[in-house]
């Protein structure tokens, strides 16, 4: 296992390389002019070109992809074009906002969904299963942004019970969580009933049920402890895509988070803020999957790592 998680983290070196590399080519091909949206529409050409060399834009892209990486390695993320603070104060804020809303999205997702799974996957066919499933593909169908904004018109605008927007309380966090978990529990909830499904068709689950065992005992630490590999899969990867794909929710409810921060500095070519925020995106993601990976081998002893 040691060794495996070495050679894991050895792996990370190229693949954040990887991403540096396509995230600094794919940000400079954005349409515009960077030096012009921070100099201003009405600057003279001269003070233009002025701008353009102090953001090292004059140089060959190679130049600038290593200067990039130099001060990448000595930590230091540049600063912001628009604001001219250092991109991590830019970030750093924004980006715990998102985790916040992310953590209490999956953590909502995690539970109401195993629960929806695990009751359908007992009692398939049921009503309970049949309403439980339809519920999940209208979760998985209803575009993110739609639901944001029915929800507010129920719950903000004609009832008045919640905040539509902005931060501060523990009830602005309700209707964005809501919104951001919806596709996720319903991803959670078909996903654990399929595999608990398959897991209560195998011999040992009638071996544990001859023995005398009671059912809950036979549903919950047998057939649900094996049936969690697919289920941790899926929870990582919906950690890294609500972390990166929250920005529809933060654009409806006005939330300040890492999404909308690099919508605005796409806009505005604001290179090293885009830069750090998709870097801290694609490191978290890894990291992500490589403690599920790591993960798979308590849940079950059988896997071996080569």
């Amino acid at each position: 296992m040691s060794v495996y998680i070495l050679r894991r983290i050895f792996l990370l070196i190229p693949v954040l390389l990887g991403v540096a590399l396509i995230v600094f080519g794919m940000v400079r091909m954005l349409p515009g002019d960077p030096a012009r949206a921070v100099a201003g529409l009405h600057a003279t050409p001269e003070y233009v070109e002025h701008v353009r060399s102090e953001l090292g834009l004059d140089e060959p892209l190679p130049v600038q992809f290593g200067i990039f990486m130099r001060d990448l390695f000595r930590g230091d993320l540049g600063r912001s074009t628009r604001t001219r603070r250092p991109v991590a104060q830019e970030i750093w804020p924004r980006f715990l906002n998102t985790l916040y809303l992310t953590a209490v999205a999956l953590a909502l997702a995690t539970i109401f969904g195993m629960i929806a799974g695990v009751i359908s996957a007992i009692r398939p066919y049921s009503i309970y299963d049949q309403i439980s499933m339809f519920f999940s593909m209208i979760g998985i169908s209803a575009p993110v942004f739609w639901l944001g904004l029915i929800l507010m018109l129920i719950f903000s605008v004609n009832l008045g019970w919640l905040p539509s927007s902005g931060t501060g309380t523990i009830w602005h966090f309700i209707l964005p969580s809501v919104t951001l978990a919806a596709q996720s529990t319903a991803l959670i909830a078909r996903m654990t009933r399929s595999s608990m499904l398959e897991v209560l068709g195998l011999d040992y689950i009638v071996t544990a049920r001859s023995k005398g065992i009671s059912e809950s005992a036979v549903n919950l630490k047998h057939a649900l402890r094996n049936a969690l590999i697919p289920i941790v899969t899926i929870l990582g990867l919906r950690f890294g895509i609500l972390l990166g794909g929250a920005v529809l929710t933060e654009t409806v409810f006005s939330w300040p988070g890492i999404g909308r921060l690099m919508v605005d500095s796409i806009l505005a070519r604001d290179y090293p803020v885009v830069q750090g925020s998709v870097l801290l995106l694609a490191i978290l993601f890894v990291m992500i999957n490589l403690f599920v990976d790591i993960l798979y081998a308590f849940l079950d002893p059988q896997i071996q790592y080569e």
